[in-house]
Formats: structure tokens, C-alpha cells, sequence
């Protein structure tokens, strides 16, 4: 060994930030198992570096009286040879460096730096990503190997899975796409980042780079429900009462909803009020549907609801799922049913005694409704 290894060490002290001192206890301790591998497993064994850059290896033997193991004790003779005024019970450093020791020495330094290099940067990374959990990132795509997108965030290595994409995103190297941060896994095979562009997450997450009234506070995000690369509903409240949260999130002319639509490839997005009043939240979640009216069930979590029959279908949506994505957002079931548009056109002739009969829908059930809209129109004859 020579004065390279001392002057690397003081390298990478200085590029990596790698204590040397610390190193050198990882280089220590890998010497003394490689000595004992090779040369003498129960000896009690001590490296020392000198500064020219050697590495002698002693071992350490107990003075005694009458030797019973050469591995661990010298004779007091033997010892006084050494130096004269060592005592029964001392402690004797030897010098039992091997003449082949050097090659071994080499090649155990290389490895061990490499690997203290490694847990460093490992380490490192570990502490640089761990706060960006379940936030945004800018991603490169790299390389595609069959249905994996290898993609590279701010130096570091990630790999979209299948089940993290969504089916319109067509990905192609060199392109750069917004990913959610799920996790900074450490593992046998070193630090990785768990992405992901089907998260809900990464709904709010580019909600929150458009829309500066949710970092200062002024609007909330009360809930998401999304159904990746096709729709989602997200429900927003205002901690202001001359704000607006549904229009401070669309944007002027629509713009900060229409620049997230566009980071998510075309994903429709229902933008609702939300409300602690269960009927209005549901209300507002079925949106574009109009209802007419809604009875909640508090014993069974399940909200009835009555709709135009011409809107039943668009209640529903294509394959039941804007019933679907509204009763996921609101934790509400919902039990769609519809009335005939003539019987609510009627029931809105009748004057101000309609008005305050719809006010009072929200408690009735269909029975009840319909036969309160016959006792009114009974009462105008």
C-alpha cells in the first residue's frame, strides 16, 4: 500500500463529503477479517496505518507465565525481549504482517472504499428525497423497455410501472411529463423513487402549481376521486366568503383547469363546491346532472336522489361513472332514481307554494314528493 489510498481518502472527503476517518474504520475492520481469513482466525488482530501510507497488522498477546495458547499469549521472556518492563497480565502488540499481505490489503481498501462510496451517495439521496414524498416531480423518459418508462428526476433513476400510467399517455424519449412521488424506497439494489402519473395525488399536486390561493391558503382541496387518463372530481372550499372556489380554480377563461387537462393528456375534470351538508354535496358531485331532489339516509350512509329522467343518464355517465366518481368523492352511496320532466314542469306552474315544496324536498322520499305535488294541484282546482 502506499500514500495513494491516503491522498484518495482525502478526496473523497473533500468531492463526496465521506468522513475519512470514517472509512478508515470501515477499511479497519475489513483488513482484520481478511487476516483471519487467510492467516489466523482466533488471533487477536490491530491495523495500523502509518503515514507513508502502510498498513501493518499486530497481534495482540497476553503476558503470562506459562504460554497454553500461542494465539493469544507470550511468555513474560518473550515479552521482555520486546521491551524490558512488561508485567504479567500486559498486553504485548506484535507484528505478524505478511510478506503477501499487501495484494490483499489493495484489493480490500478498493472494495471498501467503492462501498463506502456507494452507502454515501445512497445515504445522501435517501436525505435529498425523503421530504418529497407525495409531492410533484419533472420527469425525463430515458429509455422504454417493453411497457417500463425509465425516466431520470433531478440525477435520479425512476421506473414508471404499468400500473402507475394512464392508457392515453404516449410516451416517447425525451419528453418530459409531471409525476406524484409516492415513495423514496431504499433497498438491496439501492435508492429508487415509486412515481406514479394515475396517483389522485397528481391531480392536487398541479392544482396547487396553478392555483397560488391553495398555498396562501384561501381555498382548500376537500377530496379527490379519479379514474386515470378518463375523469376526476375534485371537491374545493373557500376559507373566504367573496371567493369563489370553483371559479378561482377554473381560472380566467378557464385557463389553470385547462393547463392541468393538458399535463393530464385531455383527462376531463368536474371541478365541485364542497359543502358539510351531505344533499348539497351530492348535489353538486352529480354535476352536470341536475337533481330535484335528495333524502338522507344518516343510519346507512346512503343518499336517494331524484333526477329529471331526461338527465338520468348523464347522472349515471358512460358505464355508471360519474355516480361512481361522486359517491367516492363524497362517501355518500347513492341511490339514483328519476321523475318524468312533465311532472316537474307542472309541479314549477304552481306557483309559490312549488317553491316552498322544494325547499322541503331534501327530506321527502318519491312517494311523498309526488303525493305533495297532487295535494297542491288539488288545492288550485
Amino acid at each position: 500500500m502506499s500514500a495513494e489510498l491516503f491522498n484518495l481518502l482525502d478526496e473523497i472527503e473533500e468531492e463526496k463529503g465521506i468522513s475519512k476517518d470514517v472509512v478508515l474504520d470501515a477499511l479497519e475492520s475489513a483488513l482484520i477479517s481478511a487476516y483471519k481469513k487467510n492467516f489466523g482466525a482466533v488471533q487477536d488482530i490491530n491495523v495500523k496505518f502509518s503515514d507513508d501510507g502502510d498498513i501493518r497488522i499486530f497481534a495482540r498477546k497476553t503476558v503470562v507465565d506459562f504460554v497454553e495458547d500461542r494465539e493469544t499469549e507470550i511468555s513474560i521472556d518473550d515479552a521482555r525481549e520486546i521491551k524490558a518492563d512488561y508485567e504479567i497480565g500486559d498486553i504485548v502488540e506484535k507484528e505478524v504482517t505478511p510478506a503477501s499481505f499487501g495484494r490483499i490489503a489493495a484489493q480490500t481498501a478498493r472494495q471498501v472504499v467503492f462501498q463506502r462510496i456507494r452507502e454515501a451517495e445512497r445515504e445522501k439521496m435517501v436525505d435529498e428525497y425523503s421530504d418529497r414524498e407525495n409531492s410533484i416531480a419533472g420527469a425525463v423518459v430515458r429509455k422504454i423497455e417493453r411497457r417500463n418508462v425509465m425516466l431520470e428526476i433531478d440525477g435520479a433513476e425512476s421506473v414508471l410501472m404499468p400500473n402507475e400510467q394512464v392508457k392515453h399517455d404516449n410516451y416517447r424519449v425525451g419528453e418530459r411529463y409531471k409525476v406524484f412521488v409516492v415513495e423514496v424506497a431504499d433497498s438491496i439494489k439501492g435508492v429508487h423513487l415509486v412515481v406514479s402519473r394515475s396517483h389522485p395525488g397528481l391531480v392536487k399536486c398541479l392544482f396547487e402549481l396553478e392555483v397560488p390561493e391553495i398555498s396562501q391558503g384561501i381555498i382548500e382541496f376537500k377530496g379527490i376521486s379519479r379514474e386515470a387518463g378518463s375523469r376526476s372530481k375534485i371537491a374545493v372550499a373557500s376559507t373566504m366568503n367573496n371567493v369563489d372556489p370553483v371559479g378561482t380554480c377554473i381560472g380566467p377563461k378557464g385557463m389553470r383547469v385547462q393547463n392541468v387537462i393538458d399535463e393530464l393528456r385531455g383527462e376531463k375534470i368536474d371541478i365541485i363546491k364542497y359543502s358539510d351538508n351531505p344533499a348539497e354535496f351530492v348535489s353538486n358531485a352529480l354535476s352536470p346532472a341536475e337533481v330535484v331532489s335528495i333524502e338522507v339516509v344518516e343510519s346507512e350512509k346512503i343518499c336517494k336522489v331524484v333526477v329529471p329522467e331526461s338527465q338520468l343518464s348523464l347522472a349515471i355517465g358512460k358505464e355508471g361513472q360519474n355516480v361512481r366518481l361522486a359517491a367516492r368523492l363524497t362517501g355518500w352511496k347513492i341511490d339514483l332514481s328519476s321523475v318524468a320532466d312533465d311532472e316537474i314542469g307542472n309541479a314549477d306552474e304552481s306557483g309559490s307554494d312549488t317553491n316552498e315544496l322544494n325547499n322541503e324536498l331534501g327530506s321527502m322520499t318519491e312517494e311523498e314528493m309526488e303525493n305533495e305535488v297532487q295535494q297542491i294541484l288539488n288545492s288550485e282546482d
